[in-house]
């Protein structure tokens, strides 16, 4: 069990649920001492993108924050430095694409990720059936190999997914990309649900998740929230202090 699993466990284990916010790496304003404000905010580890050029899985706000720190030359190794720089108690899984790691070196970006401090890996467009060399290099370091599950997915995938992933799974709520929705689809539930009987691990639920109260709906079924673009939005349209607002709100509104 890594760092990341270990703490999420933690707060499932003493009757809570777990918030973990999303920042785009190398956007203007998330440095270090952003990643420090979100811990003491409440979060309980800390997701950040390595920007890619293709981001399918991101909507509009993250696209476009990603495309922002890749005009400004910001490379996978800059946002492992804020991260390093932060050094902060909370875990920080890194979220990217497979084309970046792969181009990289699996065990060459792991082992710069782990000279970081990074806990854990999110790679979306990476399949289950494709993850056994990225979990074996990740376990073989302790970062937690964090894999999704989506909507429509078979049973049998399901219990594979549960098998292999390690920290959580990311239970994706809805169909489409990330970007905050006026109301939780009922997908949500039903992907949780789904995974329950396959894993132990916890269950976060992100993609779509717009407001605190949202956040504390699906903390009714599943074992925390995973919270991007409604954060981004606000870092995006230069008020930081209001996205510290709101991670200190999502807090406040799931229960711990």
């Amino acid at each position: 069990m890594g760092r990341l699993e270990d703490a999420l466990r933690a707060r499932r284990d003493s009757g809570g649920h777990a918030f973990v916010p999303y920042v785009t790496g190398g956007y203007p304003g998330v440095d270090a001492g952003l990643l420090h404000r979100l811990a003491a905010a409440g979060a309980d580890a800390i997701e950040i993108g390595i920007p890619f050029s293709d981001p399918v899985m991101d909507g509009g706000v993250i696209q476009e924050a990603s495309a922002e720190a890749l005009r400004a030359g910001v490379r996978p190794g800059d946002v492992l430095a804020t991260i390093r720089e932060a050094a902060i108690e909370a875990p920080v899984a890194v979220m990217t694409y497979v084309n970046p790691v792969v181009r990289h070196g699996i065990s060459s970006f792991l082992d710069e990720a782990v000279a970081a401090g990074v806990a854990g890996v999110i790679v979306p467009d990476l399949p289950v059936d494709e993850s056994s060399e990225l979990g074996r290099e990740s376990a073989a370091r302790g970062v937690d190999a964090v894999l999704l599950a989506a909507p429509g997915t078979r049973e049998e995938r399901m219990a594979e997914i549960g098998r292999r992933s390690r920290g959580f799974v990311y239970c994706v709520a809805t169909y489409g990309v990330t970007g905050a929705r006026d109301r939780v689809e009922g997908t949500a539930g039903v992907v949780v649900a789904a995974l329950r009987p396959h894993t132990d691990l916890p269950l976060l639920v992100g993609v779509g998740i717009g407001t605190p109260a949202q956040a504390a709906e699906v903390c009714a079924f599943a074992d925390g929230a995973v919270v991007g673009s409604a954060l981004m939005h606000r870092i995006v349209g230069g008020d930081v202090e209001g996205a510290i607002q709101l991670a200190s709100a999502f807090r406040r509104a799931i229960p711990s």
